[in-house]
């Protein structure tokens, strides 16, 4: 039995990255037209206002989400993350510096560019909100590693990664939420919000789980004594 565990571990978790990718494959690509349409290509997507005249923090903002979505996917296999301990180390620093791309750039474009058609004020709080909540968690879980407090890096980071690929889960929000409330700009507010939402209270879900599983071997190992 031990033979068959061990000819499965390097396999193991290897689906948690590839549904972790595929969940932002839409927003990867919509982003990458954007990026095509500032590079002079045809523009294939709704103009926003403000991009034309300030692309920079567009530009940033895509590049880092990408990186940070694909590269962060990997940080989620345990089994890559236990044969490589020292290529999780380095990424973890390179998914810092685009995580906080990704929100800062965010939070410059929430406040600086033109709201676009559809949009309101109840939007405009959400973005602040979990862009700065983005960027909380990964400065607390830097400090976590810092002081070598792994379980607490670990839960910060997966928040962080969770609001980060909120793009992925707002395409089915929308898509779905759209067709049956409408384009308002309340529902498309409570909309993107519940794309936030979702992600965090999965990685909430997540953790919990990962939390409860040492207690229940420390009470398994103590019923059989």
């Amino acid at each position: 039995m031990s033979n068959v565990s061990a000819r499965r571990t390097p396999g193991a978790g290897w689906w948690v990255p590839l549904v972790l990718i595929m969940l932002v494959l839409v927003p990867v690509l919509a982003g990458s037209l954007r990026l095509a349409e500032l590079a002079g290509g045809p523009a294939t997507l709704p103009t926003k206002p403000g991009i034309a005249d300030s692309p920079a923090p567009v530009v940033v903002h895509i590049v880092s989400a990408i990186g940070y979505a694909v590269l962060g996917a990997f940080q989620f296999s345990p089994g890559f993350r236990r044969r490589r301990p020292g290529w999780h180390r380095a990424a973890g620093r390179v998914l810092v510096v685009l995580g906080l791309a990704v929100a800062f750039s965010a939070l410059w474009m929430t406040q600086f560019y033109p709201y676009p058609e559809n949009t309101g004020a109840l939007l405009y709080v959400f973005r602040i909100a979990f862009g700065s909540s983005m960027a909380a968690c990964i400065i607390l879980g830097v400090a976590a590693i810092r002081r070598r407090d792994v379980p607490s890096h670990r839960a910060w980071m997966t928040r962080a990664y969770a609001l980060g690929l909120g793009a992925g889960t707002q395409a089915f929000t929308l898509g779905v939420g759209e067709a049956i409330f409408g384009t308002n700009p309340l529902s498309i507010a409570l909309l993107q919000g519940a794309g936030w939402t979702i992600n965090l209270a999965a990685a909430e879900y997540l953790l919990r789980r990962s939390w409860s599983r040492p207690r229940r071997r420390v009470r398994a190992l103590a019923a059989t004594r």
